[in-house]
């Protein structure tokens, strides 16, 4: 086979090959989507009870097996050992949320259709889709496509899903512990490769496709999607999240510069909630800027088994560092902090961080360890500054009171608005998704169950009645 078909994924802490395998043609993509529309049926028939016990196997199997899986996350992304644990709980917990937001959001009912004199009853129940693809991300490659593949399996769908490019090694980790769970043959077909997979993916006789990644390749799969208005398109995408200081009170400062750092250095900055932009109040932003730089000094970055452990690891590899380090390169106003690559053949990034007051930076998300600063005069302006942005994923208010909340939280444009927290804290039971070019109003996380199946409404009776009695002769 020659190297063109080949793909590959690299550990990006050391460069070294960690998974090989084919990639996937547009013929065998069509082949998987065919053995999947064929498990469909029998999948969708199968009880609900049956199907959510396999599901809860699979649960059991994470669990048995969360420190492998956690081993696979953290040598393939590079992510610290202990988040790489977290990720791999969440894929565990994922399963008992799904089940209880299925019956939430799809639940059955039945009920006296009043104006029937003969008795009818109005019913609501959901039907799931079919065939769903699946496209998943590289910066959470088991916990993020999890998060759609649960709820649709319990809502009856079988499912062709395609790991990142980057990840391929945790697609294939996840797609073995379905198997492991008894999931039946057809009903999670597993497909690797890069772009041209994932357009063969989307391209094909599918039901609709659940996509977490970047807000360019939501936008081409959109427009994809336009001629074929009949499938759904769940689209997670990312953000350029702002985060407001605002009357931080001084027994709180240490507190708030935490708040700020796991914001926008979390992951290394690859995550879609990462706070891309903090706004202060000129003239008394200080103490609590001062107390952000001491703790971005402290941060420890390293290798993902290192002892001690790290607050942040590499990039996913080195063409991502590159384009943070170009992006970082292309912010107008002063650098405070500059962004270091300690290793020029390894893709670590040091937290870099500009002061942009004055400036209109592009409106773009930097996927990586990089801050703007922006000083404002009121909290009017403030809220302007948050909002200035085609995104609406994630913001945040650290500081103030209920009040002042209150008011951010009216004025924001976010699907996810927090206070007091940072912005990448988001609860797997609640909806989670954003507005403008952060996703296309189809939020995942519990209301994933809303895209995995549809409603079917009817007026139902025992024998034939219709009201026939005006206008005959």
């Amino acid at each position: 086979m020659p190297p063109s078909d080949m793909l590959r994924s690299y550990r990006p802490h050391d460069g070294s090959l960690m998974w090989e395998g084919a990639a996937d043609t547009a013929e065998t993509v069509k082949e998987a989507v065919e053995r999947a529309r064929a498990a469909a049926p029998g999948w969708a028939r199968t009880p609900l009870a049956e199907r959510v016990a396999i599901v809860r196997r699979y649960a059991e199997v994470v669990t048995n097996a969360a420190e492998a899986l956690a081993g696979t996350i953290a040598e393939e992304t590079g992510k610290p050992l202990w988040e790489a644990r977290g990720e791999a709980a969440s894929v565990a917990a994922k399963v008992t949320i799904s089940i209880e937001a299925h019956a939430v959001r799809t639940g059955t009912l039945e009920r006296p259709f009043a104006a029937d004199p003969a008795g009818a009853i109005q019913a609501v129940r959901h039907k799931p889709h079919g065939v769903l693809a699946v496209l998943g991300p590289y910066n959470f490659p088991a916990h993020l496509p999890n998060g759609h593949i649960v709820p649709a399996l319990i809502a009856g769908n079988t499912i062709v899903f395609k790991p990142s490019e980057l990840t391929p090694a945790t697609g294939a980790h996840m797609a073995r512990l379905w198997a492991e769970a008894g999931l039946p043959p057809g009903v999670l077909e597993l497909v690797q490769g890069a772009a041209d997979t994932g357009r063969a993916l989307a391209g094909a006789e599918v039901d609709g496709l659940l996509f977490t990644g970047s807000a360019t390749t939501g936008a081409l799969l959109a427009r994809q999607f336009a001629e074929t208005p009949g499938r759904i398109l769940a689209l997670e995408m990312g953000g350029n999240n702002p985060l407001v200081a605002w009357d931080v009170a001084e027994a709180d400062l240490d507190a708030a510069a935490r708040v700020v750092v796991q914001s926008a250095f979390l992951s290394a900055g690859q995550r879609c909630t990462c706070a891309r932009r903090l706004i202060v109040g000129a003239g008394r932003e200080g103490p609590l800027l001062d107390r952000v730089l001491a703790l971005v000094r402290s941060l420890r970055i390293g290798a993902p088994f290192d002892d001690p452990q790290p607050f942040m690891g590499p990039l996913i590899d080195m063409r991502a560092a590159a384009e943070v380090e170009a992006a970082f390169a292309a912010l107008p106003g002063r650098v405070v902090v500059p962004l270091r690559r300690p290793d020029p053949a390894l893709p670590f990034l040091a937290p870099g961080i500009v002061d942009t007051t004055g400036h209109r930076a592009p409106d773009t998300e930097i996927f990586g360890p990089v801050l703007q600063i922006i000083r404002v005069g009121s909290f009017a302006e403030a809220i302007a500054e948050a909002n200035a942005t085609r995104f609406g994923l994630a913001a945040a208010l650290v500081g103030g009171d209920r009040a002042l909340f209150d008011r951010f939280w009216a004025e924001s444009r976010a699907g996810v608005v927090n206070w007091n927290r940072p912005t990448n804290g988001a609860a797997s039971s609640a909806p989670f998704g954003g507005v403008g070019w952060s996703g296309n109003h189809r939020p995942s996380a519990f209301y994933a169950a809303d895209y995995c199946a549809f409603p079917v409404a009817g007026l139902e009776g025992a024998s034939p009645h219709a009201p026939l009695a005006v206008g005959l002769s």
